[in-house]
């Protein structure tokens, strides 16, 4: 089999079609990957976890929500913001007890910038609407670290 070495090359489809199909595809998977990894960032901070933990030792969270309070969902969605480099802590999540079902929600800020967070709010809406105050006043905050400032 011999071929000519003068013969019309084939055609090459334009790429340009391909590129409009699949971009819109492309931007989307990059998106829900940015955001799951941005959310699990938050999921994984020890805020959460320290909110979380704080939830389960709390009378007034096992009361309500029951024993093995945790995420309600596989794969938990921190709503809000959380940026601990400008002070600002602004975050809720859904969690489930042995009882019930609820939305965790804690906002603490920095107001100086080598000071410590304050607690402004830990609550806990629980799904018939009622809302729980977590931070009560003649308790101290769970949050704050005492041992930094018993230190002279």
């Amino acid at each position: 089999m011999t071929r000519r070495s003068d013969r019309a090359l084939p055609d090459v489809p334009s790429s340009y079609k391909i590129w409009l199909k699949t971009l819109p595809i492309f931007i989307t998977v990059v998106t829900a990957s940015a955001l799951a990894i941005f959310n699990y960032q938050k999921a994984s901070s020890s805020i959460v976890n320290a909110t979380l933990y704080a939830l389960r030792r709390s009378e007034a969270g096992r009361r309500e929500l029951g024993e093995q309070i945790y995420f309600r969902d596989k794969f938990p969605w921190i709503w809000g913001k959380m940026n601990q480099l400008h002070g600002r802590i602004d975050i809720s999540f859904a969690v489930k007890g042995t009882k019930g079902t609820g939305m965790m929600r804690f906002r603490s800020i920095r107001r100086t910038r080598m000071g410590y967070f304050e607690t402004q709010e830990w609550s806990l809406e629980l799904e018939d609407g009622r809302k729980l105050q977590l931070l009560e006043d003649e308790r101290p905050d769970p949050f704050k670290n005492t041992a930094l400032e018993a230190e002279p």
